[in-house]
This record gives structure tokens, C-alpha cells and sequence, in this order.
């Protein structure tokens, strides 16, 4: 009985870990001032989130192979907070090359993205949508 007991708990453990975050794929960023945007593949790193761009397109929504910036990490240690939020982590603004303190919240297929400075107190941010 013991055994079996062992056994329940050690599947239901796997399979918590197997679960994925809801705020994994990939998102479009809303339009930078040129009018282009991103995509941001999310991902587990660790215990957390982190976030790469993906790929990049101009205004007219035509790739751009040459992006300077593809393959980096723009989200890094996001730690879920649940219920959709996020925290703890940092987003780098490619177009600044700053990095700042980050929060994010989840709902559906809207993810808003904040960058943060003096403690928190003033964010600015993006509302992305998923793309896959």
C-alpha cells in the first residue's frame, strides 16, 4: 500500500511538471514607432519565463531578415504570481537597449507587458496577442 502510494504521488508530480505555463508561445508586440513589430517566443527557463525575439517585420508586416536584435532575450525570469499575473523579472526595450524591472498579466489571448522604474511606480507597457 505504501508503494502504491509512493507511486500516485510521484505520477502526479510529473505531471504538474509537464504542464505548461499559460503565458507560453509566441506573441506579437504592438507597433513601434516605425510602425514594425515583434515576435516574442515565451518559454520556461528554469522555474520561470523568459522570452525571445523571434522575428521581426517592418511596417507593411514584411520580414526582416536582417533584425539586428533576433535571438535575443527581451523577457527574462518572469516568476508567475498566479492567476494570470507575473513578476520578478526584466524586459530589455531593443529600441533604448535598457533594461528594466517587469511585470505582466495574462488574460486570454492578451498579454500586457510592463517595464518599470523608480520601484514600481511608473510603468509603461504594451498589450501583445498571441500568435500561436
Amino acid at each position: 500500500m505504501k508503494k502504491l502510494a509512493m507511486a500516485a504521488l510521484a505520477a502526479a508530480s510529473f505531471a504538474t511538471m509537464a504542464q505548461a505555463d499559460p503565458a507560453e508561445g509566441m506573441w506579437k508586440t504592438e507597433p513601434g514607432e516605425s510602425g514594425g513589430y515583434l515576435y516574442v517566443a515565451m518559454s520556461t527557463c528554469g522555474a520561470n519565463l523568459c522570452g525571445t525575439i523571434k522575428q521581426a517585420f517592418d511596417d507593411s508586416g514584411t520580414v526582416q531578415l536582417d533584425y539586428e536584435h533576433l535571438g535575443k532575450p527581451i523577457i527574462r525570469d518572469m516568476g508567475a504570481d498566479g492567476g494570470g499575473s507575473y513578476s520578478g523579472g526584466t524586459i530589455w526595450a531593443p529600441d533604448t537597449d535598457k533594461t528594466y524591472k517587469s511585470k505582466m498579466a495574462l488574460a486570454g489571448d492578451s498579454l500586457e507587458v510592463k517595464g518599470c522604474v523608480a520601484g514600481g511606480l511608473i510603468c509603461r507597457g504594451q498589450t501583445w496577442t498571441r500568435v500561436k
